[in-house]
């Protein structure tokens, strides 16, 4: 086992209620099961720990939603979790509480980021989101009254009724509240749920309509003096202050991450592996004293080197051309440059920095296959 991994992803999967466009690893309900679990955390980061650097940069607890766990055990959790400069916190908007906001501040968390959605109480309602436009303020608020000053808001553009003014008005009261952070992803139907089931015809239709939505949310953010530095992620730019997502910024770099918990993924090295997703199972495993049920791929530098081109040219640095050369199709390179997609400049040590242009990367994922060799 070689040491050394500083990203740190913790899985709180309880939810009061599974909305119908989620697929992540969620458990309903179990309301008993909290202290159990947050055990089965704690045995698996002890059985994991070599995996990890002495100074550990990044800790995200994600979901689920991590602050309807029990405040006690969600406490418990955080004090035994090691250090990081960045230390987040998933929140749904219903569950902050001033006092739950001051647990999360009194415990370490640098920044909390916070499930929107939407402000429009129609979309709201499509979405199955329990917050109303009320609560996303007051919780965001309530985090302000913390003393936390590094806040994401996530919004979802392109959900089934929305119209232009809609995502406008959305868009303006995000930046009412100026939170440090903005992530507006494109609503998805994922196949299996039921949003799918309900609404993916209108999606279907709707497809044509998503990037002129985009573009309204790239030039509403960038004109407020956000910077578009991931393709669904928004920064404001502070002296001083990096703002962008630090542990997501590790995803996208292809740095090497530990997940804990039921469903979690970890990159190490020359492997990627996945926990099952059965909190049964999970529990019983660590509380034997075993590791968890795992499905582990195996990863050449082939892949990784797709990987880091897939990720890297998510964002507005672009990557150096020499840590995806293997991937790139010398020819497409040469078409996309032609089309204004990417180009390729130098930086200050000589080295080749492929980079998507605006128009590029708003065609994203497109432009991307089209390099791949």
């Amino acid at each position: 086992m070689s040491a050394g991994v500083r990203h740190l992803y913790v899985h709180l999967p309880f939810c009061a209620h599974r909305c119908g466009y989620c697929d992540f690893v969620t458990v309903v309900g179990r309301e008993g099961w909290h202290g159990r679990y947050v055990d089965a955390l704690l045995a698996e980061l002890e059985l994991e720990r070599g995996w990890l650097s002495d100074r550990v940069e990044t800790v995200f607890l994600g979901g689920g939603t991590p602050t309807l766990t029990d405040v006690a055990e969600l406490r418990r959790l955080l004090a035994a979790l090691p250090a990081a400069s960045e230390v987040t916190v998933e929140a749904n908007p219903e569950t902050v509480t001033p006092a739950l906001a001051r647990l999360l501040r009194e415990a370490g968390v640098t920044r909390v980021s916070l499930g929107a959605q939407s402000f429009q109480p129609e979309l709201l309602h499509v979405l199955e989101r329990r917050a109303s436009p009320d609560a996303v303020r007051a919780a965001f608020y309530h985090l302000r009254d913390a003393k936390f000053d590094n806040i994401s808001l996530d919004l979802l553009h392109g959900i089934p009724g929305q119209s232009t003014a809609a995502l406008e008005a959305d868009i303006d009261e995000a930046l009412a509240l100026a939170p440090e952070h903005v992530s507006y992803y494109e609503l998805e139907a994922k196949p299996g749920t039921r949003f799918a089931h309900a609404h993916g015809a209108e999606l279907a239709r709707q497809a044509e309509a998503m990037e002129g939505y985009f573009e309204l949310v790239v030039e509403g953010l960038s004109a407020a003096g956000y910077r578009w530095y991931e393709t669904a992620n928004f920064c404001l730019v502070a002296d001083q202050r990096d703002l962008r997502a630090q542990h997501n910024l590790a995803y996208w770099l292809g740095r090497d991450y530990l997940g804990l918990g039921i469903g979690a993924v970890s990159t190490l090295g020359s492997e990627r592996r996945r926990n099952t997703p059965r909190l049964n199972a999970y529990v019983s495993s660590l509380a034997r004293g075993d590791a968890p049920a795992r499905e582990v791929e195996k990863l050449d530098e082939l892949t990784r080197d797709q990987e880091r081109l897939m990720l890297g040219l998510r964002l507005d640095t672009g990557l150096p051309l020499a840590d995806a050369e293997r991937s790139v199709d010398a020819a497409a390179l040469g078409r996309v440059e032609r089309l204004g997609l990417a180009t390729l400049r130098a930086d200050g040590d000589g080295q080749r920095i492929l980079v998507l242009t605006p128009r590029g990367r708003r065609l994203g994922g497109a432009v991307t296959v089209e390099l791949l060799a």
